[in-house]
């Protein structure tokens, strides 16, 4: 009786060791994963344009500099309104004041400074989602010269007023790049593509359409050209059944 019971035990612990040993196996060799990148880009037009320039007048009297450039300040406001821009578009900030000094020197040494006078800078901002005609004035302007007034103009800036959507859009594009992607990689290695384990959302990109600008770690956001490209990349990793 001893004797089948030492059997009987052996046997026990023999079972117990296969069935621990393959249990470890399986742990040790985990069920492989492909991990891919998709893309998606979309062209598309800017349809909001910002617009800002500034004028200014400089007098030793400072009410008399603040009259001229009000002055000018209405001559510009009504050069914009007859170029078919609504009043509403056009916002006149405050007016900033500059005392201005003249470094003054006797035999190469500094000496001090004098008064020259108060210089008064009024800038000046245009929204509008009629880019075309802004761009026109704003290539115009110049036609201010000779109305007296010497404005100075900054380049416009150019947005996308729909930017979330388009975001979207490139998010699915992406995603079902990168998922026909990993089916054709499956395939081709004759493994089943299974359930999906992440997806991870790369850096929004916006350039200006054939500019050649280059892409920045933080994402680029371009406002200086009209038509632009929005590009994102998705990072798939899926189970290989």
């Amino acid at each position: 009786m001893k004797y089948i019971t030492a059997i009987i035990f052996s046997i026990a612990i023999v079972l117990a060791s296969l069935f621990l040993g393959n249990a470890y196996v399986k742990r040790a060799q985990p069920q492989g994963v492909i991990a891919v990148t998709g893309s998606g880009s979309e062209n598309f037009t800017s349809d909001l344009i910002v617009w800002e320039g500034r004028f200014s007048r400089m007098s030793p009297d400072l009410k008399q500099a603040y009259d001229e450039v009000n002055r000018d300040k209405e001559t510009v406001r009504k050069y914009l309104i007859d170029k078919g821009i609504p009043a509403n578009n056009i916002v006149f900030n405050s007016v900033q004041t500059i005392e201005q000094q003249e470094n003054q020197y006797q035999n190469g040494n500094y000496v001090g400074s004098t008064f020259k006078g108060y210089e008064l800078v009024q800038t000046i901002k245009i929204e509008s989602n009629d880019v075309e005609l802004i761009e026109n004035v704003s290539r115009e302007i110049t036609e201010l010269l000779n109305l007296g007034v010497q404005f100075n103009s900054s380049p416009p800036r150019y947005y996308y007023t729909k930017i979330a959507d388009l975001k979207i859009a490139m998010i699915s594009k992406a995603t079902e790049d990168a998922r026909l992607r990993a089916e054709k990689i499956a395939e081709n290695s004759g493994e089943k593509l299974g359930d999906l384990n992440s997806a991870t959302m790369g850096v929004f990109q916006i350039t200006g359409q054939n500019s050649g600008e280059d892409y920045s770690w933080s994402g680029a956001y371009n406002t200086q050209d009209k038509n632009k490209t929005a590009s994102i990349t998705m990072r798939l990793e899926y189970e290989i059944d």
